[in-house]
């Protein structure tokens, strides 16, 4: 399933993201070519106002300026006297059939022009010498010109300037930066898709990572009620052939697992509460050496029936009042203390502190400490895991692996820290920071 929605989001995020940029990238090219077709243009207009200027001034066209404007600048020109080809162009052998077909479609789109545009409104004039610039593509060589014509009337002499400017180079530029932008917009493509794969794939880990540890809680659930439930139905069969006093036996087999599947259930109901941000905390004046000694005499029986010593250490100043959930706070330190009690072996020795401490901001900090079996480096990352119990205390009866789960929810929801490290004599140390 989720390799399925790892493709499709990357799909979505690359495509909706590499559509966008191809349509930006379509729209500058359009922009783009239309600014180099107007500057190419409007080049070719100032070049042919600077030619007319200078014919202006001019009383003869010179053979030798046509033919150096022909190669400076790449222009056709063809100039006809009274309709007669000029000598330039005799000499250069330019006007052969392709030639008269080319400077014909150029007069011919004039007229089309003149026709159009009776006024001429793009056409610009001098005394004696007027000329206008159009655009027109000719059938015969298959390629696209800028045109101009410029009309001379002097001493009845009517002079005929045609020249041409072919598009071949505009579009092979037009042609080139499409192509580089096709380049661009592919590997721009493939990066997004690359960067949206790796992208959808962190997001969609966390959701993955989760459903796992959903799938191990119901199983872990799963495993852990169906032994008390076992027994339960077991024991209620018994009953029904035994005598009174077995009877009696079996009735206390099944009120013992009732009670430890109940206290299962509650605490699965707690830490459903928790992931549903509905944990419920109800926050006030508290006083932690009270909670701490509470904690101490409740479990100093327990612990001299195992031979254990339960040490007790308070600030040598008295602690201000902490704001938090008391009855949370209370468990949170039935559930460490129990932990201490059940891995410790008899002799051994518990210590529960409390501080007052201060780095940036002041907090307290409740330690307990134990000199049990310890928890070993790799179970240290998943001890808060929901039903995770490192495998030397799996037979520990009592112990679903949902204690410090519960704790830690709890320590988190009064936005405090709960961590465990190895105590230097053997055993682990449990220290819960609360923020004052």
């Amino acid at each position: 399933m989720f390799r399925k929605a790892h493709v499709f989001f990357t799909i979505l995020c690359g495509g909706s993201t590499a559509a966008i940029m191809i349509a930006m990238s379509l729209l500058y090219l359009r922009v783009s070519e239309g600014n180099l077709q107007s500057s190419r243009f409007q080049s070719f207009q100032n070049d042919i106002g600077t030619i007319t200027a200078n014919l202006e001034q001019s009383t003869y066209v010179s053979m030798q300026w046509l033919s150096r404007l022909e190669a400076q600048s790449g222009y056709i020109i063809y100039v006809t006297d009274n309709g007669v080809p000029f000598l330039h162009n005799s000499l250069n052998g330019s006007i052969d059939l392709h030639s008269q077909s080319l400077l014909q479609e150029s007069l011919d789109a004039y007229d089309t022009r003149i026709a159009i545009e009776p006024a001429m409104p793009d056409g610009n004039s001098y005394s004696g010498i007027w000329h206008i610039e159009y655009a027109f593509a000719s059938p015969t060589t298959g390629d696209s010109y800028y045109a101009s014509r410029i009309d001379i009337e002097r001493d009845r002499s009517d002079t005929l300037i045609m020249i041409l400017s072919s598009l071949r180079p505009l579009r092979e530029s037009i042609h080139r930066q499409r192509i580089l932008f096709a380049w661009i917009d592919a590997i721009a493509c493939a990066v997004l898709f690359l960067f949206a794969w790796f992208f959808t794939g962190r997001i969609l880990k966390p959701l993955r990572v989760n459903q796992e540890k959903q799938l191990r809680f119901i199983a872990a659930a799963s495993h852990e009620l169906r032994t008390p439930l076992s027994v339960i139905l077991t024991s209620s069969e018994c009953c029904e052939n035994a005598s009174d006093e077995e009877r009696g036996g079996f009735l206390r087999t099944i009120r013992r697992e009732g009670q430890r599947m109940n206290g299962l259930i509650d605490d699965m109901l707690t830490l459903t509460r928790s992931g549903a941000n509905r944990f419920p905390i109800e926050c006030k004046e508290t006083d932690l050496d009270t909670l701490c000694l509470n904690a101490c005499e409740a479990f100093e029986p327990l612990c001299r029936a195992k031979d254990l010593t339960l040490a007790f250490t308070l600030p040598e100043t008295p602690t201000a009042r902490c704001r938090c959930d008391a009855d949370r706070i209370a468990q949170v330190l039935s559930i460490l203390l129990h932990n201490a009690v059940s891995y410790t072996p008899p002799g051994g020795r518990i210590e529960l502190a409390l501080r007052q401490r201060r780095e940036r901001r002041t907090f307290y900090e409740i330690v307990v400490a134990d000199t049990g079996i310890g928890i070993a480096d790799e179970d240290k990352p998943h001890i808060f895991e929901r039903f995770y119990r490192a495998e030397k205390s799996r037979s520990a009866k009592g112990h679903f692996g949902l204690g410090l789960s519960i704790a830690y929810e709890i320590v988190k929801a009064h936005r405090g820290r709960i961590a465990v490290h190895d105590n230097p004599g053997g055993g682990s140390v449990f220290t819960v920071r609360l923020p004052a």
